[in-house]
């Protein structure tokens, strides 16, 4: 018989058989916390292994893109005129979707007045990164690369998506047989590197375990108890901004909220307790194309919305440009936050994919205001715990973009059945107007677009 001392970790061992990737990333975020508070020094040592899990995913992004954008466009016969309509469709509903949340940002700074109260005595600009104002000169050669291998390294994403949509295009105009071969590779380039994600992710719990103890650790959580009321602000309007905003536009597009949430619960997750949204593209893409947007849409709308489509970046800035002028007891009136709010659309767009790349256009809003600089030094130490909201929004509010203009396109029907990879799972979901579900049919392997199908895929 078998000895009953061992019975609660045979217990124990069939519930961590039930779990999956996000269970884990969850437990991992109070984990990294706890080691931050408890040991400041040595999660600042763990920066080495944040960085590791970081770098990992960098490498993905660049193949990942370029394949399934080429296969997108020309492995399923795209044309000219539909690739063009694509980014018009795209950019419309950026710009839209951004003004949106500036003017949010804007309101609840006015109503809230987070900067009141907050004092600059005794701050320091000694360290703090003072690159100069941006132009709109830089905001356009910042699209086109000099190099692609320069960009690759870089993870410059809308450059490899201007690469990517010129070789396609070029790939469109010779005979198909010339480029059969070169889809062939780019198609199993793309499903070796989904592949290699899954690997990756496997480390994922690690790795934000030792983000969040590195940052816990060396800023401390007494931060948010000095620019608590900004803290807070900040998580509030980033949510109303999503049930306000996303979510009406979801269901004026008829797409069902809770199999979507199920879609992107994931990376949304990752995109928070990383603060990168790098770090989120490879599962988001393979998410939304397992959940049935077309591999020509997601891998275009998604990565162009790393800089064109920061929803949550665009509307912190306004939030914080405001906060700084409080701060500072300067009173803007309402045509200069009119200026101001078209000042940040202009410069959000083409931010770094990174942690914390908002903290320099801010820098450069408020100079340009003759707002004093300190205010912009004083929010650094509570920056990190924002930008895990804004980079979650920005993760959600592009894949919310994605199944939109794929609604926009007719290539996302609301109502249908389709199946794909997702968890390393079969799936299969019916979206009827009567209910929507996820029912798991096989664990056989596959690749993770290889079962994909749906009404309007190729």
């Amino acid at each position: 018989m078998a000895n009953p001392i061992f019975a609660p970790l045979r217990l124990l061992g069939r519930i961590l058989k039930k779990t999956n990737l996000t269970f884990w990333i969850l437990i991992a975020l109070p984990i990294g916390i706890g080691i931050g508070a408890a040991w400041p020094k040595f999660g600042k040592q763990l920066k080495t292994f944040s960085d590791v899990f970081l770098h990992m995913i960098k490498c993905l992004v660049t193949p990942l893109i370029f394949s399934t954008l080429y296969v997108g466009i020309v492995g399923h016969e795209g044309d000219l005129k539909s690739v063009g309509r694509l980014a018009i469709k795209a950019l419309v509903y950026f710009e839209v979707v951004s003004t949106f949340a500036l003017a949010f940002g804007l309101i609840m700074g006015n109503i809230v007045k987070p900067g009141k109260g907050a004092s600059i005595v005794g701050v320091s600009l000694a360290g703090f990164p003072t690159n100069g104002p941006i132009t709109w000169q830089d905001y356009i050669l910042d699209i086109f690369p000099t190099s692609f291998f320069q960009a690759a390294s870089e993870n410059k994403v809308l450059q490899v998506v201007f690469c990517a949509i010129m070789f396609s295009t070029a790939a469109l105009k010779i005979p198909k047989e010339n480029r059969d071969t070169m889809t062939e590779f780019l198609k199993n380039l793309a499903d070796i590197m989904f592949k290699v994600t899954g690997y990756v992710m496997c480390f994922a719990p690690v790795g934000i375990v030792c983000i969040t103890a590195y940052s816990v650790g060396t800023f401390g959580l007494k931060v948010l108890v000095s620019l608590g009321k900004l803290v807070l602000t900040c998580y509030a309007t980033l949510l109303l901004f999503i049930f306000l905003v996303l979510v009406p536009i979801l269901l004026i597009s008829k797409v069902r909220l809770l199999p979507f949430l199920k879609c992107i619960h994931q990376p949304m997750i990752l995109a928070f307790t990383t603060a990168s949204s790098e770090s989120a593209l490879p599962i988001a893409l393979r998410n939304l194309e397992a959940f049935g947007i077309p591999k020509s849409i997601v891998s275009f709308v998604l990565p162009t919305g790393y800089s064109f489509n920061l929803d949550g970046s665009t509307l912190y800035l306004s939030l914080a440009a405001l906060f700084c002028a409080q701060a500072s007891d300067v009173h803007l009136t309402a045509s200069q936050q009119v200026v101001l709010m078209l000042t940040l659309m202009l410069s959000s767009k083409g931010i770094a994919a990174v942690p914390r790349a908002s903290i320099i256009v801010l820098y450069a809003a408020v100079e340009s205001f003759k707002i004093p600089k300190e205010t912009v030094a004083l929010i650094l130490g509570a920056d990190v715990f924002m930008d895990m909201a804004r980079t979650c929004t920005n993760l959600t509010g592009n894949c919310v973009a994605s199944v939109v203009i794929a609604r926009w396109e007719g290539a996302y029907p609301p109502y249908g059945e389709f199946t794909g990879r997702w968890e390393g799972k079969d799936f299969r979901v019916n979206q009827s107007k009567e209910q929507s579900e996820s029912i798991e049919t096989s664990t056989q392997e596959t690749a993770p677009n290889a079962q994909l199908t749906h009404p309007n895929s190729a």
